[in-house]
């Protein structure tokens, strides 16, 4: 598969789809736990454009909802990526790295973006506390870190 043998889009495509992937996958499980469905999760992900309104929407918010949420993954990893370029500690030491990345895309989510969509506040509850500031430097950073050191020239 020559496409994704080396390269920016190899890097950016593999780490946002593994990012978006796992985190999606955490929110599931995290919040399903706390009587939600993934149908629910993808709706409150649209929130952030279209408010509270988004529940009554139905598959249109929840599409949405996945759209934004790849969107937010692989902007994520194209930040990496294009900060790795100047920054070869990224590269170099992708572990550590991709862990304090992980909590860095999770406290700009949740105290900028959050703040400054429709939803206008942030919840904290059991399941944010742990798919947050706990599951993003594994299950967000991590991936696009390893995916950026793997396929980086």
């Amino acid at each position: 598969m020559k496409l994704l043998s080396k390269g920016p889009f190899a890097a950016i495509f593999s780490g946002g789809l593994l990012a978006g992937i796992f985190d999606l996958t955490q929110a599931f499980i995290g919040f399903s736990l706390m009587g939600s469905t993934p149908f629910r999760i993808l709706q409150a992900v649209a929130g952030g454009i279209f408010g509270r309104n988004s529940r009554q929407m139905g598959w249109t918010s929840a599409t949405v909802g996945l759209l934004c949420h790849f969107t937010v993954a692989f902007g994520a990893a194209t930040v990496y990526y294009v900060v790795s370029r100047k920054l070869r500690v990224l590269i170099q030491r992708p572990v550590i790295c991709g862990l304090i990345y992980g909590e860095l895309v999770f406290l700009f989510m949740y105290f900028v973006v959050i703040p400054l969509s429709a939803i206008d506040h942030a919840t904290v509850n059991l399941a944010t506390c742990i798919t947050g500031p706990i599951g993003h430097p594994f299950l967000v950073g991590l991936p696009i870190a390893l995916c950026v050191h793997r396929f980086s020239n």
